[in-house]
């Protein structure tokens, strides 16, 4: 029995000693090894790894992207008006030693985190209008990059060991005791607006319409003074055929006229009395 335990102590103290002195890195974290409490390395490659039994112990730290979603918070916009915001943050800790040694866990980081997006989102969004900020194909892609640009410089300047990937304003509204007002002037501005088109539209119609009178006036006056002049020397042309048809014959000319006036006296038979002996007479006695 004593040689049995003589010889199963050692495997017993090697199996602590060794389990004491191993950890395992997995794919996707970052291993931190600790010395009384203090980070010695960090070691990222997967695998099994070595430390100092007893003395040293480790801590684990994410090494994939994370996102990180703030709670809304009010702002006020370039022209005074409080908005609704939140936002989120796709980060990663790229400095495991340094994180540790700074904000110490993922809460810390993500605290440090949050205030260095309020400030930035604050800051940014004062400093543009409302309309501005809700226009998606305007100005919001504008303000993403630049407070993703902002806090980058910030954590960088701090030195946390964080990279941020992306910021990104998810959602602007108005508070709700603001909301009606707020759109009952904006239906107001819209309204003033539209009048304004409505206004303009009809004193442009005006315009368009008087010149066209204007314009049609002139057309027909002008058409009218044409048409007086053309119908004139058609007149004397006329007559002038008629002056050189008739008189080539006076006598026919005449009993052609006197006939003319049958048509026009003898319609409706009429009763007409004349002289027995007026040429007008003879002519319809065939004398």
């Amino acid at each position: 029995m004593r040689k049995k335990w003589f010889i199963l102590t050692p495997i017993v103290v090697i199996l602590i000693l060794a389990s004491a002195s191993l950890f395992v890195v997995k794919e996707g974290e970052y291993k931190i090894v600790l010395r009384f409490g203090e980070a010695i390395r960090a070691v990222s490659e997967p695998g099994l790894k070595l430390k100092l039994p007893f003395i040293e112990n480790t801590s684990t730290l994410p090494k994939y992207q994370m996102t990180y979603e703030s709670s809304p918070t009010t702002i006020l916009t370039k022209d005074q008006k409080p908005i609704v915001v939140d936002n989120y943050t796709v980060w990663r800790i790229t400095n495991a030693s340094q994180f540790l040694k700074t904000v110490q866990s993922v809460s810390g980081g993500v605290q440090r985190l949050d205030e260095a997006v309020y400030n930035s989102v604050r800051r940014k969004l004062s400093e543009v209008n409302y309309d501005n900020i809700i226009s998606e194909k305007t100005e919001r892609g504008n303000i993403n990059d630049e407070i993703t640009k902002d806090v980058i410089e910030a954590l960088k300047r701090d030195d946390y060991g964080i990279e941020v990937i992306d910021v990104r304003i998810k959602r602007t509204d108005l508070p709700e005791e603001n909301k009606q007002s707020v759109y009952n002037r904006m239906i107001s501005d819209r309204q003033s607006i539209a009048a304004r088109y409505l206004s303009e539209g009809d004193e442009e119609s005006r315009k368009r319409t008087s010149k066209a009178d204007r314009t049609s006036t002139e057309l027909l006056a002008q058409a009218r003074a044409d048409a007086k002049q053309i119908i004139s020397e058609g007149e004397g042309e006329a007559a002038k055929i008629y002056n050189l048809a008739y008189g080539k014959d006076p006598e026919f000319y005449s009993f052609y006229r006197t006939l003319q006036s049958y048509v026009t006296t003898l319609q409706n038979e009429p009763v007409i009395m004349l002289p027995i002996d007026s040429p007008y007479t003879k002519i319809l006695l065939g004398q």
